[in-house]
């Protein structure tokens, strides 16, 4: 079984990168997220062309998004299914929070998501996953990220997501744990989901499944970070 986690909105309750624009960017920001909602630039731009409106040292920076909260029941939910299960998380915004946030739980997650650079005055982002094949054009393109991770193994895919990112690997997982905007997405493209408010929803949900899955032997761990 592969668990296929997004991060803003789901594991962490707030959008780190909203958070952060709201903070320190020049408010043009919100124009620019406006001509990502209408479909005029793909996510990528909308990034790069938003932290690009950033003004703040890299100290204050860090600062902040290592004050990124992440769900309470995220860490008991992890050590639930990792007896039977791969996990990652597969983000379309940064890394470095997410990255950090791991760490301070004490939680060995890979990480897949857009990674942080910082510099003088702001910040900046590359894109090591995305794939000019993305079928919403995402920074991080999930559904190429989740058949690297499942490398042929054939594994029962499970995504938890909450927005516009997770769409495309709604259609190819065989669960789906939806919040937030995929709702509406998932109702309207005939996806079967379950909705969740929070881990603790998803936790409940995978211990009352008829057959819970047995261990299995484990595969070699991705590293925390994969670039």
């Amino acid at each position: 079984m592969l668990f296929i986690i997004d991060f803003d909105g789901t594991v962490a309750p707030a959008d780190t990168v909203d958070a952060l624009l709201e903070k320190f960017a020049d408010p043009d920001w919100l124009r620019i997220e406006r001509e990502w909602v209408e479909g005029r630039i793909n996510s990528r731009q909308c990034m790069a062309a938003q932290l690009a409106l950033i003004s703040a040292g890299e100290l204050t920076l860090r600062t902040f998004l290592e004050s990124v909260m992440i769900d309470p029941a995220f860490a008991e939910f992890v050590r639930y299914v990792s007896p039977f299960a791969d996990l990652a998380i597969v983000s379309d915004g940064l890394d470095y929070p997410i990255v950090h946030a791991m760490h301070k739980a004490g939680l060995s997650v890979p990480v897949y998501a857009n990674r942080t650079e910082f510099r003088e005055c702001g910040v900046g982002l590359s894109f090591p996953f995305s794939r000019p094949s993305c079928a919403v054009n995402s920074g991080v393109c999930k559904c190429s990220v989740a058949q690297t991770v499942d490398a042929g193994r054939g594994l029962t895919s499970v995504l938890i997501g909450d927005g516009r990112s997770d769409q495309c690997v709604a259609h190819q997982a065989d669960f789906v744990f939806a919040k937030g905007s995929l709702i509406t997405y998932c109702r309207d493209n005939g996806i079967p989901y379950t909705p969740f408010q929070s881990f603790a929803d998803v936790l409940a949900a995978i211990r009352a499944w008829p057959v819970v899955p047995q261990p299995r032997a484990k595969e070699p761990q991705c590293p925390l970070v994969v670039a």
